[in-house]
């Protein structure tokens, strides 16, 4: 699970650096925060979709103490309105100035021309500014513009058709970046409730489960207009997901689908030992203390969705794949071993 985990990890750290080139931002207080969640939300809404993709290939529960283990990769489309955002409706005050409406995501493409901002606000009665440039977006580093991310899944039937399943990873990466994950879902299968329809290939089931994922990346000291000691950016993400699940098991081709309901939030903090601000002004510089935790952002998302998905089964080895409509549409393949 730990290798699994690591390209997640590689991908975050390159939102965490952009996360970091945005620290420039903190010259703008109060607005720093909705400009950087603005920058970075799609990358949000992606993680959340990606993760709770891929809990199920089937709707049929394992025997008591049958168990599957899966290896699945998972990812989550950006749609291309999401590739900019607008800078007039994300309620900014009245001190930040631009000198264009829009700009781009994270999710969207190199070419586009960034925005140029200018934050103007008063310090001891002495009038400071702060010009900075929005960072450009990653597009052209995302796998068809998409959120990805790896799954291992165990699953283990347990007593009166139920089957309980698992993700984990303790914390992996380097010095710089570490990261762990934990999920936990339940399915129960509920296929005799529909009385004869229990002697045919047709299996019903309930699912839910919940994915919590935890990503510290490490700044450490910055100096420049902003000045900082000790930083790390703190990544969080919980995410759940209800689906009412069908499959067709046949021998060698199961057809599987669901409807259900996705959601979750993240939320990413800049911490350190201290943070300032240094001013730039005809007589010199102003210097203002931003506190420990300047950056707070936080983001959530939630859509109804539907999936379609087949699976080819080779004795106890399984080739599946799906794909989902919902906010953001997610595709899902992989492997799993399974013995029921």
């Amino acid at each position: 699970m730990k290798k699994i985990l690591l390209p997640l990890l590689t991908l975050m750290v390159s939102f965490s650096v952009k996360a970091q080139e945005l620290e420039t931002i903190l010259l703008a207080k109060e607005d720093a925060s909705k400009l950087t969640n603005a920058y970075l939300d799609p990358a949000m809404k992606g993680f959340i979709y990606s993760m709770n993709n891929g809990w199920y290939h089937t709707a049929k529960v394992h025997k008591k103490f049958g168990f599957d283990i899966s290896i699945g990769a998972n990812a989550s489309f950006i749609p291309s309105e999401d590739e900019m955002f607008n800078l007039t409706k994300i309620g900014l005050s009245n001190n930040t100035t631009y000198n264009q409406n829009t700009t781009a995501t994270v999710a969207g493409s190199n070419s586009i021309t960034p925005a140029e901002l200018t934050y103007t606000t008063t310090i001891d009665g002495q009038q400071v500014e702060a010009n900075f440039t929005m960072p450009e977006g990653i597009k052209e580093d995302l796998p068809a513009n998409a959120v990805p991310a790896p799954s291992v899944q165990v699953g283990l039937g347990l007593p009166f058709k139920f089957e309980a399943m698992l993700r984990y990873s303790p914390k992996v990466g380097s010095d710089d970046v570490k990261g762990g994950l934990f999920g936990i879902g339940v399915k129960k299968e509920i296929t005799d409730w529909f009385g004869p329809m229990d002697k045919t290939p047709l299996h019903v089931s309930l699912l839910a489960a919940y994915t919590n994922m935890n990503v510290d990346y490490t700044i450490g000291d910055v100096n420049g207009d902003i000045e900082a000691r000790n930083a790390v950016t703190e990544f969080r993400l919980n995410s759940y997901t209800v689906q009412a699940i069908a499959s067709l098991n046949f021998p060698i081709i199961n057809i599987y689908g669901g409807v259900g309901y996705n959601g979750g939030n993240t939320s990413l903090d800049m911490r350190g030992d201290s943070f300032y601000a240094n001013y730039s002004t005809p007589l010199g510089t102003e210097r203002e203390n931003l506190g420990t935790n300047p950056l707070s952002l936080s983001s959530s998302s939630g859509s109804f969705n539907t999936t379609l998905g087949a699976r080819l089964s080779l004795g106890f080895f399984k080739i599946f794949g799906s794909y989902t409509l919902q906010e953001y549409n997610s595709v899902n393949a992989g492997i799993a071993f399974s013995f029921r």
